[in-house]
Order: structure tokens, then C-alpha cells, then sequence
């Protein structure tokens, strides 16, 4: 479901576009939050197509669609924004090491948390470089008053701070203990 959420937030926020624009707009922008690639973008967008959420605006060559969303889609989109309740528990694969990590010993888990220290402080430079980029140029605010995409990046850049915080805490424990 939250795939089809994330293309119609795209295509409102965007406004109409092919199934190869979705791809790269994903790339550049909710893949942050919500990753999909072609393989999972095009079946949805034929699932959308046929739910009356999406039109097909154009056709061109090689059979490219230009998609644009429809009221239905829109008023879809809305209802979810407003009374969807996550579900589920989030999938993270540091979380999955992290509970894992007592399988091994001391020196080997260090070793995961160091490069897990690695990835998180690559990540969270990638992120504030977007931050800062996004914010070198002005952009339309959406309705709210706040940039398409500025609090799901200020939620990815706090998460990845956590994440360092919790690895060195982690390392230290284990130093301690070693």
C-alpha cells in the first residue's frame, strides 16, 4: 500500500509523468523513505490505472505512458495522509544486526559496528549535503507551508544521528566488557 501512496504523493506533488520519470524521481527523492524500483513502479501503476487512481494522459513511442492522477487518486492519497495509522514493524537491517551481534565474539562485533559507524556517517553526510542543496535554490512550499520532502529528510537525518549515537554507545559497551 505504501507504495502506491508514495506515486500518487509523487505525481500530486510533480504533476503528470512517465513510469521511467517516477523511477528517477523515486531515485532522487522518496527513495529515502520508501525504496522501489521498475519492477515494482510499472505493475503498480497498471494496478492504479485499472482502480481508477491514475489516468493514462498520453502514449508514446515504445509504448511510454505519461501518468497523471485523478480526483479519485487524490481523494485516495488524502484519506490515507489523514487516517492511516502505520502498520507492521519497520524492516532495518542494522536493527537485524544489532540483535544478531551476540553471536559473535567481541572482536568480530566491533568490527560490524565499526563499519556500521562507516555507513551511518556516509549516510548522514549524504543527507545534509541534499539538506543543504535543497535549500541553496528556492522551491514552492506545498500547501502546508513546508517543503515536498523537507520533513521526511529532517526525520532521515535525526534517524541516522541516532544510529551513530547508538553504535558508539554500542562500541563502548562492548569495549567495556571485552
Amino acid at each position: 500500500m505504501s507504495l502506491r501512496m508514495a506515486l500518487l504523493g509523487v505525481l500530486s506533488a510533480y504533476g503528470s509523468a512517465s513510469g521511467y520519470d517516477l523511477t528517477k524521481g523515486f531515485e532522487r527523492s522518496v527513495a529515502h523513505a520508501w525504496q522501489a524500483g521498475h519492477s515494482q513502479i510499472y505493475p503498480e501503476l497498471a494496478k492504479m490505472t485499472a482502480d481508477g487512481l491514475v489516468t493514462v494522459e498520453a502514449e508514446g513511442a515504445r509504448g511510454r505512458k505519461i501518468y497523471s492522477i485523478t480526483p479519485e487518486g487524490r481523494a485516495e492519497l488524502r484519506a490515507w495522509l489523514i487516517g492511516h495509522d502505520p502498520t507492521g514493524p519497520a524492516r532495518s537491517e542494522i536493527a537485524l544486526q544489532a540483535f544478531l551481534l551476540p553471536l559473535l565474539d567481541p572482536g568480530e562485533a566491533l568490527a560490524v559496528l565499526e563499519r556500521l559507524k562507516t555507513y551511518a556517517e556516509r549516510k548522514l553526510a549524504e543527507l545534509e549535503a541534499l539538506w543543504a542543496a535543497k535549500h541553496a535554490s528556492p522551491v514552492p512550499e506545498g500547501t502546508s507551508g513546508v517543503r515536498f520532502g523537507d520533513l521526511a529528510l529532517d526525520l532521515g537525518i535525526r534517524h541516522t544521528r541516532t544510529t551513530l549515537q547508538w553504535v558508539n554507545d554500542a562500541m563502548a559497551q562492548l569495549e567495556r566488557r571485552a
